[in-house]
């Protein structure tokens, strides 16, 4: 596949999450008074879902190392769009709940398969910039999610709004169907059932610098979801945003992170995702302090803006690299590293969400959270990966199928 048509498609697969959890937002008070029940139930629909999303790409991905990418993906696709449609007629919370499940498990297929098939057509710093135009998508998805869904509720109930889920599901049936090939030729495939499957996560997790990915990732996660879930509370209740200024101020942000992700493309093939990566790890942490201190301080909401805008540019820094380097060495366990990539991502959310929910003032909760988990995350990546980097020689792991990823991982930083 070319570059535009891999991000194309691929990127296309990436929305399933958004789509599943955003889309919906605007409805959900409407959604408990129909079913008669709290709003807290209400949105844990939206808890499971991200819980399915999570643990799904924990069979999703195996799966798709067995049998290639394309078998796995498209009845994902199919069983996510069988599973809107019976939400659109869930006659209770309980089954909505258990439904909803289901769907997100149902679409972790294409979360966690764009990323392994992006890793069987490319590696290095061209997976890095392939990632990172698959990272637009995941900045952009956010945004266009539930401003939809707003412009949805005015024509349509929460019913009607999983029937739409349910079509964005048969469209993208027919994208995968037709537009991607199988990246996974049979020989690259394993034959063995769950003996092997637990081997290949047991590869997987005994590589250490796999892991330390893994932890900076969940750390990045954390500051990342804390930021979603206390900034509509820090700009409407702290600072007194309109909804609308509100929603200028988010689209804004995401944005930004759209330009870190089209930088990371622009310099990573000259620079090296190592180096980008710990440059960037490094920038947001000292940019998340820096938040820490606007908030300590009270130095206003202009520089809060700007300097949240900047930890926002480093994350669209870090992603694609994050990923690439924790993929790299493990071609012929693609699927399986990527589930656990994504299960640490996906499973941070309805974790971090009630939790700084519990806080006191939302800009010092949300600050604090963010510097302390930015901090350990820099912490980490200088203490344990970029050590670990340099020592590693030109070989991957043992099994891994491309020999040359472990020169194009640490040979930046040299």
């Amino acid at each position: 596949m070319s570059a535009r048509r891999a991000a194309f498609v691929l990127g296309s697969l990436e929305v399933f999450g958004p789509l599943s959890m955003d889309l919906s937002m605007p409805l959900l008070p409407r959604l408990a008074r129909d079913l008669h029940t709290s709003d807290s139930l209400a949105q844990a629909s939206m808890s499971v879902c991200m819980l399915g999303l999570a643990l799904g790409q924990l069979v999703t991905g195996p799966l798709s190392d067995r049998f290639g990418r394309r078998r796995p993906l498209l009845w994902g696709v199919a069983l996510f769009t069988v599973f809107s449609l019976l939400c659109a007629f869930a006659p209770t919370i309980e089954i909505l709940l258990v439904l909803r499940f289901l769907q997100g498990v149902a679409g972790s297929a294409g979360v966690v398969i764009a990323l392994a098939a992006a890793r069987d057509i490319a590696s290095g710093a061209e997976l890095a910039r392939l990632l990172s135009l698959l990272g637009l998508v995941g900045a952009l998805a956010p945004i266009l999610a539930p401003v939809a869904g707003g412009q949805l509720a005015a024509v349509l109930d929460w019913r009607g709004l999983f029937v739409v889920l349910a079509g964005v599901g048969v469209a993208l049936l027919v994208v995968s169907a037709t537009l991607l090939p199988e990246t996974l030729p049979p020989p690259l495939r394993h034959a063995g059932g769950f003996a092997e499957t637990g081997r290949r996560f047991g590869v997987v997790l005994r590589d250490r610098l796999f892991v330390c990915y893994l932890l900076v990732g969940a750390c990045t996660g954390t500051a990342f979801f804390t930021y979603l879930a206390s900034i509509s509370f820090v700009l409407q209740d702290g600072f007194h945003l309109s909804p609308q200024a509100f929603g200028l101020v988010f689209a804004m942000n995401a944005i930004v992170a759209v330009f870190g992700s089209l930088s990371n493309r622009a310099v990573v093939r000259r620079a090296g995702p190592a180096r980008m990566y710990v440059l960037g790890t490094t920038a947001t942490a000292v940019a998340a302090l820096a938040l820490l201190g606007t908030v300590v301080l009270g130095l206003g909401l202009g520089l809060l803006l700007a300097v949240l805008a900047l930890v926002l540019f480093c994350y669209g820094v870090i992603s694609p690299n994050s990923s690439t380097l924790a993929l790299t060495g493990h071609g012929e366990r693609a699927g399986t590293a990527a589930a656990l990539l994504g299960m640490s991502s996906f499973a941070v959310g309805p974790v971090v969400a009630p939790l700084v929910a519990l806080g006191g003032s939302p800009e010092l909760t949300m600050a604090c959270t963010m510097a302390v988990a930015t901090t350990l995350a820099c912490v980490l990546v200088w203490a344990t990966v970029r050590p670990r980097l340099r020592r590693s020689q030109d070989a991957p792991p043992a099994g891994a199928h491309h020999a040359d990823d472990a020169g194009a991982q640490h040979g930046a930083l040299h």
